[in-house]
């Protein structure tokens, strides 16, 4: 019954083949320009962390393998333990408000303040132009932007593609190694990693 639920999640939420085609920014290249609105209604842009190392995730609360890691404290360690070096969080929605889990800018940020998330802010997608620059094809889907404005990580959290929560105990955190190195001014050892997680829901229009 167990493997029978999971795989029902699973194709619920859309797990995107590994083999998809789909447009990606590129890693040791100019990381993508944007201008969003966050939760609160702000608007922010990547140009205002110029020099400041800033790491974006994508986030839906209706996907197994965003919850695995939330419900784990996963994100939210790995969250607290960049943004207390100085680094920038991004969280970000590109889910069409059509889909069936699309939360409102309210809502999103009622939910992750009950993860008691520690992104710097959550920035709304709605029409997924950022999510389209970037590539980014799964909830969770991991970007490092360096101090120069550098796309120096692409892939996923972590290295067991699964929405298991104890896989996370033997995974490696890809992210918080990425972070580590380029913190010390080292290039990322393993800058593109497998996204894994469910599709983005994006707008058809």
């Amino acid at each position: 019954m167990k493997s029978l639920r999971l795989t029902g999640a699973l194709a619920a939420c859309g797990l995107l083949a590994t083999g998809a085609a789909f447009a990606v920014a590129a890693v040791g290249q100019p990381a993508p320009a944007f201008t969003a609105t966050d939760v609160s209604g702000k608007t922010v842009s990547l140009a205002d962390f110029k020099g400041r190392h800033v790491v974006l995730e994508w986030v839906n609360p209706g996907c197994p393998f965003v919850v695995k890691h939330y419900s784990s404290a996963n994100m939210q360690g790995t969250q607290k333990e960049a943004t207390a070096k100085g680094v920038v969080w991004l969280a970000v929605s590109s889910t069409a408000p059509d889909a069936s889990d699309y939360r409102k800018p309210a809502d999103l940020a009622q939910w992750m303040k009950g993860q008691k998330a520690a992104a710097t802010t959550t920035l709304m997608d709605d029409d997924g132009k950022v999510g389209k620059a970037y590539g980014a094809r799964t909830t969770p889907h991991m970007y490092i932007v360096d101090p120069a404005g550098t796309l120096v990580y692409a892939g996923g959290i972590d290295s067991k593609p699964s929405s298991n929560v104890a896989d996370i105990a033997t995974a490696t955190n890809h992210v918080q190694v990425a972070l580590a190195e380029t913190l010390a001014g080292k290039p990322v050892s393993q800058a593109s990693t497998r996204p894994y997680g469910c599709s983005v829901k994006y707008s058809s229009l």
